[in-house]
């Protein structure tokens, strides 16, 4: 029996969306991380700073950016006491700049990932999973990261199916 995490970063409020700033109620990642667990079961964890990035869209890309340059780590407000629990992880963020949030780095590298198998996912608009799965393989030592699944941040609400056989066919 394996035993599931889901853990995602998810941005809420304005984000591009299909060529044009949106104000979103639920992030698309954490829209799909929850079809994943509709689909496979597992527990819910996000990922969330303790300082917020600006709600302007175009502030916080700058602020992402940022970020990545100065390969920073951003505090977390929580983490999971363990992982110990765990055999599978599904890892999903947006495709910032090319890779995750510099957040789920923060999460990632707490942890010891012998052992895990490591399944992302992420949401972007055009530019897939970046090179967010050979980022996942220097931060995620001794685990197995597997190809990710890339969606769409526009098509995200209506990828259910995709994102359900994907998850079924991952575990």
């Amino acid at each position: 029996m394996e035993h599931i995490l889901i853990v995602y970063y998810s941005r809420k409020g304005q984000n591009y969306w299909g060529g044009s700033i949106r104000d979103l109620p639920k992030g698309n990642t954490e829209i799909v991380a929850e079809m994943i667990q509709k689909a496979v079961g597992g527990d819910l964890f996000e990922v969330d700073t303790v300082k917020p990035y600006s709600a302007d869209y175009t502030t916080c890309t700058q602020e992402a950016q940022a970020e990545l340059r100065a390969n920073a780590r951003p505090e977390l407000k929580e983490y999971l006491d363990s992982l110990d629990g765990y055999d599978t992880i599904f890892v999903g963020y947006p495709n910032w700049w090319g890779t995750m949030p510099m957040a789920m780095f923060t999460f990632l590298e707490r942890y010891d990932l012998s052992g895990k198998r490591i399944i992302p996912f992420c949401t972007n608009e055009g530019s897939g999973m970046g090179g967010s799965e050979r980022d996942l393989k220097k931060v995620c030592t001794g685990a197995v990261v597997e190809r990710g699944l890339p969606v769409r941040g526009c098509e995200a609400a209506k990828s259910e199916k995709k994102v359900s056989d994907w998850a079924k066919g991952s575990v």
